[in-house]
């Protein structure tokens, strides 16, 4: 044997070893667990310690499972309450394998066990929706309304009915049916949560054509109300304009007749004074109030009205 078939000899046995030594390992996280199967058949428990573990090579095969919570999220369903009010239902929950090997043996991996927690939590939600009243579902507590006109479409709707169980109460109904069936699987779930409540088509139609006319009633109100409001107040300016108006009148009618009256007294005054020189000066002024350049006049010569006139042309 030459030394360079020795050589290719060496190598290939090296390179062997190494792949059975490789596949003779397995490493385990602290995130994940392992189960061991053997031609398909798990072997023994599962192996939750992290570190370097070994295993036949070649026969035997590391399954890994994650060890940390594991979010569920479901699609919404169509559901009746007990009322008979047609809903969608959107739930959530958080699980974890809690027996690797029953959730080998049973759903084999994640997205078998998807499809069973759907199965389940899917039937119990129905089954706890279907034994309550839409408000049960919606409300969780009885947390005081305050009654004004706000709070009218609420009462109308039901919102304001004290609740006996609530939505929370009802997701731990949810979580505790489930819980009971999830161990058959190797799951524990964590929680359960509601997380969207809406009405079917159709009837979300129907309420909101009914919160609508209500608006529109409550709507209707405050402008009857806006529009008396401003007829009264309009009514109240129209009464204090005509009070200050008559205020003003009278009291310019009194100053008028003060002024008149003290006109009168100086002209009575001026009377007594010098009748002659009064009755010039107020003849003076009628000449000037209704004569001017384009005036003609028609008088007898003894008339009264032309005695300064002709008293002046003498």
């Amino acid at each position: 044997m030459t030394k360079q078939t020795r050589t290719a000899i060496i190598v290939v046995a090296a390179f062997v070893v190494l792949i059975v030594l490789l596949n003779a390992f397995y490493i385990v996280s602290e995130t994940n667990q392992v189960i061991i199967t053997q031609f398909g058949e798990p072997i023994g428990g599962a192996t939750t310690t992290p570190g370097l573990h070994i295993k036949a090579p070649f026969i035997q095969k590391a399954n890994y499972f994650e060890k940390r919570w594991l979010e569920w999220n479901g699609d919404a369903n169509e559901i009746p309450t007990k009322d008979k009010k047609y809903i969608w239902v959107d739930t959530y929950a958080r699980w974890r394998i809690s027996d690797p090997l029953v959730f080998f043996q049973r759903v084999r991996d994640e997205r078998g066990a998807q499809s069973r927690i759907d199965d389940i939590i899917d039937g119990e939600t129905r089954n706890a929706v279907a034994n309550y009243d839409l408000i049960e579902i919606v409300r969780s507590t009885n947390r005081e309304f305050e009654l004004t006109e706000e709070t009218e479409i609420l009462e109308l709707a039901g919102a304001i009915y004290k609740i006996e169980i609530g939505r929370e109460q009802i997701a731990q109904i949810i979580l505790e049916k489930s819980s009971g069936t999830t161990p058959e699987i190797g799951v524990e779930l964590k929680d359960v949560k509601i997380k969207r409540i809406n009405y079917v088509d159709d009837v979300q139609r129907k309420q909101f054509d009914r919160m609508i006319s209500e608006r529109q009633r409550i709507a209707s109100k405050y402008r009857s109300e806006g529009e008396g409001r401003s007829a009264e107040i309009r009514g109240q300016k129209e009464k204090e304009l005509l009070r200050i108006q008559s205020e003003a009148y009278r009291t310019a009618q009194e100053i008028k007749g003060k002024a008149d009256a003290e006109a009168t007294s100086i002209y009575a005054d001026a009377y007594n004074r010098d009748p002659e020189f009064y009755q010039f000066m107020k003849t003076l002024e009628v000449y000037r109030t209704i004569m001017d350049k384009e005036t003609w006049l028609l008088l007898s010569t003894d008339s009264e009205f032309l005695k300064y006139l002709k008293s002046t042309n003498k």
